[in-house]
């Protein structure tokens, strides 16, 4: 293939994203892209309020174990997973590919609306998404 890439929403989900990186790698052609969104690594110590409440770091930067949310029976309705941004890097180039930018999108000046836990507040002050573009070595 001559590119892959994901919307934000599938590798925070993903237990193992260092599998994913190198089937991807695996599948590209000799200087083929894959670029994907995610979760930013400096989002996981603060809590989703989407004002003040998650300018407050409440867990460490460090800590990756999943978020995980069950059922009344305990099985896993939802879960998680932190990688900080050099596990990110390492993930990646381990599976052979090179990162040719990394970026951060700020929060829209004049968007006043609030999704989830980001809003004008928080979003002022934190980055919500990563945004990484790589290619396989030609």
């Amino acid at each position: 293939f001559d590119v892959a890439f994901t919307a934000f929403g599938a590798l925070p989900f993903v237990p193992d994203a260092a599998r994913v990186h190198a089937e991807v790698a695996r599948v590209l052609r000799p200087a083929g892209r894959w670029v994907f969104a995610t979760t930013h690594p400096l989002r996981w110590p603060f809590p989703d309020d989407p004002g003040v409440g998650g300018l407050t770091a409440t867990r460490s930067y460090f800590d990756r174990s999943p978020y995980v949310e069950k059922a009344a029976d305990g099985s896993v309705l939802y879960a998680e997973y932190h990688r900080t941004l050099g596990d990110v890097v390492g993930e990646v180039t381990g599976a052979g590919l090179v990162i040719d930018r990394l970026v951060e999108p700020e929060w829209p000046p004049g968007r006043d609306d609030v999704y989830a836990g980001w809003g004008p507040v928080r979003g002022a002050m934190l980055p919500g998404t990563l945004v990484v573009a790589t290619h396989v070595p030609a």
